[in-house]
């Protein structure tokens, strides 16, 4: 029994710390809320069959946002930790082990377990609607692939309770990460959730990129689609292309830690190199992965705001392609600074300079596209607007990394931390923002409210520049990445202090937008037109919410900003009054939740080297995948007459 205890207490409960006890207070009392309200309520048959187990693009979609908002949150609190610790010299408020787990949860949770969930979540919202389509082309498979990243986000934050975080860094760099070195189940947390999620990631790509391709309604074709699809589009191709590097490159660290393996061992005969580069191979086209959908939604909010066609549409797709093909050459300028030699620092010091020329473009194209509009300054569009001078400091800053010479002094500094803070949160946070206010109404029938989500712009957007403008400052004065914690008389303190001001007041900002969530669910105004922007692309086409079958009638696509060439020509009537027929839906079903239980058992067990836990758990997959083989799903219809009521109380059509 002594030997069971010490085994709870030492190696698989996390304990000594205050904030963690705090955190298993926390989980258990939200566990037991949960539990009371749904039993109260009388809620879980209806939690089970319309979310856990549907197959709805929308609502899976909501299901991904709803979970990078929650991660946001985790990853945000990390954040301040941070800022706390680093707002005076000589602080202890986290030890260093600490500090190291919490960077490094940051770090993974923010890019991978935040802002690819929530562009994936936007792009289940809008990107079927955008083509006209009923739902994406593997409805299954897209269950299967939100419950993958949902276990696999799942897992990697139960190691801050349960056995310990990872605090190899984000980027886990071998021969730091390696058994040896690393003896703790941190970094198995890290190696199995980031497989589960990235599997989830490499399925919605596939079915993104045939949900385009073989989806769109009539007459659209690929160059009326638009520029939010065209960025979906593109992005899956980089997701089907980068995503395997990372399934293999974390596959053999796997293998080493938990079987022995040297793949990243020198004295072994292995190369520790070799992580850094299919780390990287992965890495940077993941920076585009998180923000070329970024550049779609801003285009078309820009769009719809200004009143007026995107400027140089065929210019910003091609734009976005060459990007995309940059985006694989460019891997080595994050080692710039570990001895590849001049040449070929030379080579990626010209191609990263390279790939600002077409990312500098769609900033002119945004702005033409503005010259001589009628702007209205809704909260999406602040945040739209916002995004440009920010996004370029980010950008200026980038080429300045670029210059393999100059990076030797930036490369480890504080000056880093700013430039890619200003690229992601400027981009993709952004982004993020401004879809989420810009589809809400397409999500859940009203709008956010517009004050509260000015308060929110105004607030986030001066605290993320006084915390992060300053530490370009930092990086100048020589304060390196990774700091724990600094001596005094380094002059360092003050630029510090605003830093964690600024932080603060982000969290702030975030703070009011989630009030702002609550106060419109009740207080809102409702969108009772499907239109409440006066959009122009087919989304807008549709009920607010979007009715199962989205459209009663596909639309025949003219133009390229589809809905509102149909709305100028006096079409919609025409197309609304259509005959209507028996519509084709999928079924929904249990078996992705399921089997997304049985790789978090597999995960679970691999992780404290139970084999045979794991053994268990892919057992349980396999058995669902031949029950699945063996399931005549044939759908199932939703009826003339069941549309024509849904539509009719809908006020389209009388």
């Amino acid at each position: 029994m002594s030997n069971i205890k010490d085994f709870l207490l030492n190696d698989f409960f996390v304990t000594g710390e205050p904030m963690i006890y705090m955190a298993d207070v926390s989980i258990v009392l939200v566990t037991i809320a949960i539990f009371v309200v749904l039993t109260y309520f009388k809620k879980w048959k209806w939690l089970w069959k319309e979310w856990l187990t549907t197959v709805d693009h929308k609502k899976i979609g909501i299901m991904y946002i709803l979970a990078a908002l929650a991660m946001l949150f985790r990853g945000g609190i990390d954040a301040l930790l941070m800022r706390v610790q680093l707002t005076a010299p000589n602080l202890k408020f986290l030890d260093a082990q600490h500090y190291n787990e919490i960077f490094t949860t940051h770090g993974t949770i923010m890019i991978l377990f935040m802002a690819m969930p929530f562009l994936i979540g936007l792009i289940n919202v809008a990107m079927p609607l955008q083509i006209g389509a009923r739902d994406v082309a593997f409805p299954y498979l897209n269950a299967i692939s939100f419950w993958l990243f949902f276990v696999g986000a799942m897992l990697f934050n139960l190691s801050f309770v349960i056995g310990g975080s990872p605090d190899a860094g984000w980027t886990s760099y071998t021969p730091l990460a390696e058994k040896a070195l690393d003896p703790g189940v941190g970094e198995n947390y890290y190696l199995l959730g980031l497989q589960l999620a990235g599997i989830g990631t490499l399925a919605s790509g596939v079915n993104f990129v045939v949900t385009i391709l073989k989806m769109r309604a009539p007459g659209m074709t690929l160059m009326r689609m638009p520029m939010f699809t065209w960025s979906t589009l593109i992005t899956s191709v980089i997701i089907v292309f980068a995503f395997p590097v990372l399934t293999v490159a974390l596959a053999m660290l796997t293998i080493d830690r938990l079987f022995g393996g040297h793949f990243f061992t020198a004295t072994a005969g292995g190369m520790p190199m070799m992580w850094t580069n299919l780390f990287w191979i992965w890495g940077h086209p993941e920076v585009y992965i998180v923000i070329l959908p970024a550049f779609g939604i801003f285009s078309d909010i820009i769009s719809t705001f200004a009143g007026k066609k995107l400027f140089g549409y065929h210019v910003m797709v091609y734009s976005m392609v060459a990007i995309s093909v940059l985006s694989f050459l460019v891997w080595t300028h994050h080692f710039f600074t570990m001895g590849s030699g001049a040449a070929v620092n030379s080579v990626f010091g010209i191609s990263t300079m390279a790939i600002s020329v077409p990312t500098g473009v769609k900033i002119f194209n945004w702005l033409l596209t503005m010259h001589r509009s009628k702007i209205r300054f809704t909260v999406a569009n602040l945040w739209s607007l916002a995004f440009i001078p920010n996004f370029v400091i980010g950008g200026v800053t980038g080429v300045m990394l670029a210059v393999a010479a100059a990076d030797y002094q930036y490369h480890n500094s504080y000056f880093l931390i700013a430039h890619f803070h200003n690229v992601l949160i400027a981009g993709t946070v952004f982004a993020c923002f401004a879809g989420l206010t810009y589809w809400w109404p397409k999500m859940f029938g009203h709008v956010l409210n517009e004050r509260l989500g000015k308060w929110t712009f105004w607030i986030f957007v001066i605290g993320y520049n006084v915390c992060f403008l300053p530490q370009y400052w930092l990086g100048f004065m020589g304060m390196t990445r990774r700091t724990y914690t600094y001596p005094s008389g380094l002059g360092w303190m003050p630029l510090n202090v605003i830093s964690t001001v600024g932080g603060f007041l982000m969290g702030i900002g975030f703070m009011i937008m989630v009030y702002n969530v609550y106060y419109s669910a009740r207080y809102g105004k409702r969108d009772t037109t499907g239109d409440p922007w006066n959009g122009r692309t087919l989304e807008w086409a549709t009920t607010s919410p979007a009715a199962e079958y989205n459209f009663a009638n596909v639309p025949e696509v003219r133009d390229q900003d589809a809905f509102w060439e149909m709305k100028k020509s006096n079409r919609v009537k025409e197309w609304l009054n259509q005959p209507i027929k028996d519509i084709h839906m999928p079924n929904n079903s249990g078996r992705p939740i399921i089997m997304a239980f049985f790789f978090f058992v597999a995960g679970f067990g691999l992780t404290f080297e139970w084999i045979w836990v794991g053994a268990i758990g892919l057992f349980g997959v396999l058995i669902t995948m031949v029950l699945r083989s063996f399931e005549n799903d044939t759908g199932h219809h939703i009826h003339k007459e069941e549309v024509e009521r849904t539509e009719r109380e809908a006020g389209r059509i009388s």
